[in-house]
């Protein structure tokens, strides 16, 4: 049996959740189509980080070069604070774009808790495996394991 069919979507925070549910339902040309779609839909970095690459970390793990922020912003009614992501791809990067852009969907503006519960495995999920070579597998790992580690850092400064 195939680790996707084993794996579930529990876990895994809603939005990211419906986002791998769509990429399951899908045969691999079309699941390739659906992240060529999150590719054009990762938003353009804010004006306050376009001037500042010094506030982006690059994801060396990518063959692309990719950059990531996060920030984090309080709760107005007092709850847990939200993470913001941001991320910096070449549009001649549609992979590394369609990644980041399933987790800019899936993650941006959840609390800390939410984000460290997904799990390391997660891109597994999206059955792009014999789509995408193991590389490029593996820098979607990275881009989600970078976040984490950036998350925790900055979740156990707040505290």
């Amino acid at each position: 049996m195939r680790k996707l069919e084993v794996m579930s979507t529990n876990t895994l925070p809603t939005a990211l959740a419906e986002i791998v549910d769509d990429f399951q339902a899908l045969t691999e040309p079309d699941r390739l189509q659906l992240l060529l779609e999150f590719s054009r839909g990762l938003p353009e970095l804010p004006e306050r980080l376009k001037d500042h690459p010094e506030l982006l970390e690059q994801v060396v793990e990518c063959q692309s070069p990719l950059f990531l922020t996060i920030e984090s912003e309080k709760n107005p009614d007092g709850g847990a604070r939200a993470y913001r992501l941001f991320f910096k791809a070449p549009q001649e990067a549609p992979t590394t774009r369609g990644f980041a852009g399933v987790l800019h969907e899936g993650l941006d503006g959840l609390t800390a808790e939410e984000i460290l519960a997904v799990p390391d495995d997660m891109p597994e999920l999206l059955g792009l495996t014999r789509a995408i070579t193991p590389l490029r597998m593996r820098g979607m790992t990275a881009m989600l394991g970078r976040i984490k580690r950036k998350v925790a850092a900055a979740s156990r400064l707040e505290n």
